[in-house]
């Protein structure tokens, strides 16, 4: 079988349970992606220092301290049917054995290290002092990936604008054109809609915080991979966490998980 095989090593700090290889296996057949992928220890770790070493992928969930109205902590939006819902279709729909259930990680160790892949959502309310902008950092030049999402407006985009300049003073946000590799993973996703909320959608419109218009961007590193994938004025959360509600268009949900697979694929491949 044709295929490109790719080894990474992803180096968490010294720590207990450090120094895995992740192993990262692409495939084509047939004009599909096929994607195999393995955390294995090093020499000397132990296999029980690693509770995600049984699946290939994980969720997780970066918890921050942001909050919104009342104190409610923005990172809990969508949780945990967001990941319940996304996790089962990614299982279904690729060949990756995903772990079912999700993951939270936050600043205050290393964990983070151990997840190639991360979400953050309501970003618009991210709020990071400068250790945690530093390990943010050191986690993407590694290798780490970052989706965002479920932020909307003037207002939401600047507060996360700052945050991410913070993290990198020097690397510009910029938009993502549609022959972006990302968006040519397993799906051809040229063209894309605004993925709108189950609650504007009530209200008959398809955006919030007068976000009216999708804007789908990243931050590179030097090598030109994709570090943070942003979704602006969107909230991919929602059509993930409402897939079986029959109020929420089942088109946007659809969409939905064909981005986030896509977004999964490429950073266990890049």
């Amino acid at each position: 079988m044709p295929g490109l095989f790719k080894v990474n090593r992803f180096n968490p700090p010294s720590c207990p349970g450090a120094g895995y290889i992740f192993t990262r296996v692409s495939a084509s057949l047939a004009g599909f992606s096929l994607l195999l992928g393995t955390f294995l220890p090093a020499s000397g770790a132990h296999a029980a220092d690693l509770i995600w070493s049984s699946h290939e992928f994980s969720f997780a969930r970066l918890v921050y301290s942001g909050s919104g109205e009342g104190g409610w902590p923005r990172w809990q939006a969508d949780w945990p049917e967001a990941e319940h819902h996304f996790t089962r279709g990614l299982r279904r729909l690729t060949r990756i054995d995903v772990d079912l259930e999700g993951r939270l990680v936050d600043f205050s160790n290393d964990d983070i290290f151990d997840y190639p892949w991360l979400y953050a959502v309501e970003v618009g309310a991210l709020t990071l002092n400068l250790a945690e902008a530093a390990k943010l950092r050191e986690y993407l030049l590694r290798g780490g990936f970052l989706m965002v999402d479920d932020f909307h407006g003037v207002y939401q985009w600047q507060q996360f604008a700052a945050s991410m300049k913070k993290v990198f003073p020097g690397r510009p946000i910029v938009d993502m054109e549609d022959d972006t590799e990302i968006f040519h993973m397993l799906y051809e996703l040229g063209e894309r809609e605004q993925i709108p909320g189950i609650r504007p959608l009530m209200n008959n419109r398809t955006s919030e915080y007068g976000g009216t218009v999708e804007r789908w961007r990243g931050i590179f590193d030097d090598n030109n991979r994709i570090m943070v994938a942003i979704n602006f004025n969107m909230d991919l959360g929602d059509a993930w966490e409402h897939a079986d509600d029959s109020r929420y268009p089942a088109a946007f949900s659809a969409m939905a998980y064909r981005i986030g697979t896509n977004y999964v694929l490429y950073a266990l491949t890049h």
